[in-house]
């Protein structure tokens, strides 16, 4: 068995390696030589879309056969993107998401400085940080604000010229000033032009303004304990007030970096005359990710690196590390890295059908008894929800029982399991189903609902691009074992089913694409954020790190089931961030001082994490209804929750936290479930009689999957556990 299983994964690596290597070449937008002024113009959209050398970056041309609608609740993107961007689909989830909604005012997050932007002025806060018991946030305080001098009479808010995976360019309305914030850059820098008086503003009081004697770098001492340098490509005449700088006519570079240490002077010192205006990020292989910034100026590149990223980094990268150079930030410490590009490899993560260790014989029978009564109940029961969210749940849950019969070889009940997938679910991909469906929004580029269409709340936003990737990783799930078993249904339905993952995984940056490019991950946090087109104080938003790993995992899956290597490794590679980030900034280890004490020493997993906020809270639930909380990080139970939940100690202290709110009046019999199932990673016995007391579950979970969670917790002899984690792996229907 041992021997075969070796043939397969080599087999496996080797199609792998053949998607890889015979890529097409193609290259990103070529940096021209630069002499520090004037700066390029924005890029052309064709030129930001080319894709780049390293890899081939687009999955499969996915259409959108889904009808058009024409949403009444989506906002107009003319009103902060530039004309030439808005034939092209745009992010709806993207880091600098609050620049595009209501006034486009409320600050974002990036690292290490909180912007925002109003009407003509773009202000800087290196924030302070709040955190009790409860929940942890960083201060905006407008440390400086940027504008022309005096400050321009326009009502028009700032355009958006330019954005990429790791960057964006904001012009203000007149067209001066022009600001390249690329994500941990420790300088904010922009430019002027037209020989425009710039003023630097603050709400501090300056103590202390000083220049070096060609006037090309100030330092400045604020009231608040703050001393910041002000660099600038060629001599500017700066003048001071109490509060005030201000400079007579300048077209030139000028960057601001606040200095955290006296002893990193010299190193900003150094690296000031090199600056980024773009970045990007490449898959080259299977489990690698490349960093890559346009650059201007000389010298090298300084840029920050949070906690994953320097977990991640490739030790035969040029990228130097300095340890200690570093600021603070509420995602960890941000440390200085040196170099034009970075090389990120993270472990790979095994995409599989099946439980990894199999289930021993001596259990299938127990399992066997509640598929039958739960495959009976798919008709004794039929979905009554219009919801996308819980109608995806329920095709989820139902396609689970196809897998455990097939782990448990028990195949009798596949049959009417396919049948009821393809009953639920042929509806929503005809455009037939009766109270809602998917419908493709021109607007923004992407899938909304009938009910989200004309009403912002309904589906839980989906309508206004909330919670993409969970409902419709939901529906994946369900489609992939669909085609699995019934493989000529799932070339029927190929168009549907990769137009459904391309709206939240469509790597193109081609114009042309009808989706914007990983709707929902972050190329720099490597995780995805859930909320979408609304406008929030503190940014972007996830609450269930759980489901957004179920999404990638099930667009993995959906690559298996159709043979498509290049799609299960990318689905694989984000699968494994995703879990990683998970790990990182969701689960609360002791020991790590990721987080301030009090927050960390009450709390064993976040609520909601936000960009710039973590809270103990739900959306749903306060934060004591701590069975919620675990609930919400580990559902749904997959094999993939293996890789998720791997650290046993950590399991056992986040159960042991939770297990107190289970004796709460009222606590659903659901949630008790995802507490049992995560006890049963270091105690099976006590966790199988804990589930075989439960009166419920919850409607993604079944008894069947419950047990064949705990029965397959280190179950089975070796040689044909793998054997059931790797039966059905590759092109096996």
């Amino acid at each position: 068995m041992l021997k075969k299983l070796r043939r397969n994964f080599k087999t496996f690596k080797t199609l792998i390696s053949k998607t890889f290597n015979n890529s097409p070449s193609s290259s990103s937008s070529p940096s021209k030589p630069y002499k520090f002024l004037p700066l390029p113009l924005p890029l052309s959209p064709s030129e930001m879309s080319s894709p780049s050398q390293s890899f081939r970056q687009s999955l499969p041309p996915a259409v959108a056969p889904f009808p058009q609608t024409q949403s009444t609740v989506l906002p107009d993107p003319s009103n902060f993107f530039a004309p030439h961007l808005l034939s092209s689909p745009l992010p709806t989830n993207s880091f600098f998401q609050n620049f595009t909604v209501k006034n486009g005012d409320q600050p974002e997050y990036i690292h290490p400085y909180l912007i925002k932007s109003s009407l003509s002025a773009v202000s800087i806060s290196y924030p302070s940080m709040f955190s009790n018991t409860a929940f942890g946030y960083q201060v905006f305080n407008a440390d400086w604000t940027v504008s022309e001098n005096p400050a321009s009479v326009s009502q028009k808010p700032h355009i958006i010229s330019s954005f990429s995976d790791l960057s964006l360019i904001l012009d203000t309305p007149s067209g001066n000033l022009r600001f390249f914030l690329v994500r941990g850059s420790p300088f904010i820098t922009f430019e002027a032009f037209n020989n425009t008086p710039i003023s630097i503003s603050t709400i501090h009081a300056i103590l202390s303004f000083s220049s070096n004697s060609s006037q090309t770098k100030f330092t400045v001492t604020l009231n608040n304990n703050q001393t910041w340098l002000i660099y600038s490509s060629s001599p500017i005449n700066l003048t001071h007030s109490l509060s005030q700088i201000t400079s007579g006519g300048f077209s030139g570079i000028v960057r601001i970096v606040v200095l955290p240490n006296p002893h990193l002077e010299s190193i900003l010192d150094r690296f000031c005359s090199c600056y980024p205006v773009s970045g990007e990020v490449n898959f080259r292989n299977p489990s690698s990710l490349e960093y890559k910034w346009e650059k201007n100026g000389w010298g090298n590149l300084l840029m920050l690196a949070h906690p994953l990223h320097l977990r991640l980094l490739s030790s035969d990268d040029s990228a130097i590390v300095l340890d200690d150079f570093k600021y603070k930030s509420i995602d960890g410490d941000l440390v200085g890295v040196v170099g034009g590009s970075w090389v990120l490899k993270p472990d790979p993560v095994s995409i599989t059908w099946h439980s990894i260790n199999g289930i021993g014989e001596e259990f299938q029978s127990e399992i066997i008894s509640a598929l039958v009564k739960d495959v009976e109940g798919l008709k004794s029961s039929p979905i009554t929800t219009t919801s996308s969210y819980f109608y995806g749940k329920a095709i989820a849950r139902a396609a689970r029982l196809a897998l455990i019969a097939e782990e448990v070889n028990f195949l009798q009940v596949i049959p009417e399991v396919r049948k009821f997938l393809k009953d639920a679910i042929e509806p929503w991909l005809r455009g037939t189903f009766n109270g809602n469906g998917f419908l493709y929004d021109s607007k923004w580029g992407g899938l909304v609902t009938q009910q989200g269409a004309s009403d912002s709340g309904a589906d839980f936003g989906f309508g206004v691009y909330n919670d993409h990737h969970y409902h419709i990783g939901y529906f994946l799930y369900a489609i992939a074992v669909l085609v699995k078993i019934d493989p000529a249904w799932g070339r029927k339905f190929r168009p549907q089913a990769y137009s459904l993952m391309a709206d939240f995984m469509n790597l193109s940056r081609r114009s042309s694409s009808k989706f914007p490019r990983l709707r929902c991950f972050d190329l720099y946090k490597l995780h995805s954020w859930a909320s979408g087109l609304t406008e929030f104080a503190d940014g972007r938003n996830q609450e269930s790190s759980s489901e957004a790993v179920n999404a990638y995992y099930s667009a993995a899956l959906l690559g298996l089931a159709y043979g498509d290597t290049h799609l299960a490794s990318i689905g694989s590679t984000l699968t494994g961030l995703e879990i990683k980030a998970a790990q990182t900034w969701w689960q609360i280890r002791g020991g790590e001082n990721l987080y301030e004490t009090d927050f960390a020493r009450e709390n064993k997993v976040v609520g909601v994490l936000w960009s710039n906020k973590r809270d103990s809270g739900l959306w749903f639930a306060p934060p004591d209804w701590r069975e919620c909380r675990l609930g919400i990080q580990l559902l749904p139970l997959l094999p993939i929750t293996e890789a998720l939940f791997s650290d046993a100690t950590f399991a056992k202290e986040l159960v042991d936290w939770t297990l107190p709110s289970l004796r709460r009046e009222g606590v659903g019999e659901g949630w008790k479930g995802f507490a049992y199932a995560l006890q049963g990673i270091y105690d099976k016995d006590g966790a199988v009689a804990n589930i075989r007391n439960l009166k419920g579950f919850d409607d993604g979970n079944s008894l069947s999957n419950l047990l064949w969670w705990i029965h397959s917790r280190g179950g089975g002899e070796e040689g044909e556990g793998f054997g059931g984690g790797w039966k059905h792996w590759w092109f096996s229907h």
